[in-house]
């Protein structure tokens, strides 16, 4: 574990950078330099069937054209699997994981008829029933309280097992899940703060009861509202958000700025890039990002 900040920007490549994204770049990069720590950049490339051919080279490609600089070299979560596998057997050998052998039908069924919603029902979790086989590997999640305070949206708890059910850190398809590669690479590297989007606030449970099964200590955690369409989706690749342009970055990191609570800069359309810079760094006040889970992003696009 490194001593001082140490923030990351983590994108997905199932497509280019869009606004959504340029938010939580600027903003996880923002808080970090404003600590004087590190800030590093993780491609999440952990599901291949999701992923566009040239998006990972294409995302630092753009992130280079917006000025961001990043400390250290890019991690690729495709080279981490013998340190996902470790931890998963770490958690079986503490008792917290074991396999499942349910579909999502079975599933489905079986929680409806219990009247536990979405809630995995807990068919597998004292073994297999007999006539089945070993699909997903799940982490036990008792029930009682997760809770942590958020430095934007506050005080924040969740009851794993009432709420979410033992939950899948390996796939039926083999693939490790998000929640446990996040918590392997962020202990890997070092990560002091996250600074995501609010989308992932009811993931943070999940991730601080592996944390605690593997011994792992617990980053500060930040959630700024996401920016979402007229309609109230999240702005993304699957709702068509256009890719962020590289011939014209400022005023676009100007609109991001702006969305996350910040000052507009004085004469904006003279700004060239290392101006913007120079004047975000000095303005940056996390105080002012919007304690709510999303914003309206239409009129913040340039």
């Amino acid at each position: 574990m490194e001593h001082g900040y140490v923030g990351r920007f983590a994108p997905s490549p199932t497509g280019p950078l869009h606004f959504g994204s340029l938010i939580a770049a600027l903003a996880s990069n923002l808080w970090a330099r404003a600590a004087g720590g590190r800030w590093l950049v993780r491609m999440e490339d952990l599901d291949p069937p999701r992923e566009v051919p040239g998006a990972a080279e294409k995302i630092l490609r753009t992130l280079a054209a917006y000025g961001f600089e990043w400390d250290g070299a890019v991690l690729y979560q495709s080279t981490r699997a013998e340190a996902y596998q470790d931890a998963l057997t770490e958690l079986r050998r503490a008792g917290l994981a074991f396999d499942c052998g349910c579909t999502r039908r079975e599933i489905r069924e079986a929680a409806r008829a219990r009247g536990l919603g979405a809630v995995y029902p807990g068919t597998c979790r004292e073994g297999l029933p007999p006539g089945k086989a070993p699909r997903a590997v799940r982490v036990r999640a008792e029930n009682g309280s997760v809770g942590f305070v958020d430095a934007v949206q506050g005080a924040f708890e969740q009851d794993l097992g009432r709420e979410v059910g033992d939950f899948v850190v390996r796939r039926a398809d083999g693939l490790f899940a998000y929640q446990l590669a996040v918590v392997v690479d962020d202990a890997e590297q070092g990560v002091t703060h996250v600074v995501r989007g609010a989308d992932l606030l009811d993931s943070t449970p999940r991730q601080i009861h592996l944390q605690r099964g593997l011994g792992l200590s617990t980053p500060e955690y930040a959630h700024f509202p996401v920016a979402a369409t007229p309609t109230g989706l999240k702005l993304s690749k699957a709702t068509r958000a256009p890719a962020l342009p590289e011939d014209d970055p400022v005023p676009w990191l100007v609109a991001a700025f702006s969305f996350l609570g910040q000052p507009s800069p004085p004469d904006a359309e003279r700004l060239d890039l290392p101006g913007f810079w120079a004047w975000a760094r000095e303005a940056w006040d996390p105080a002012r990002i919007p304690r709510t889970r999303q914003v309206e992003a239409r009129e913040d696009c340039p």
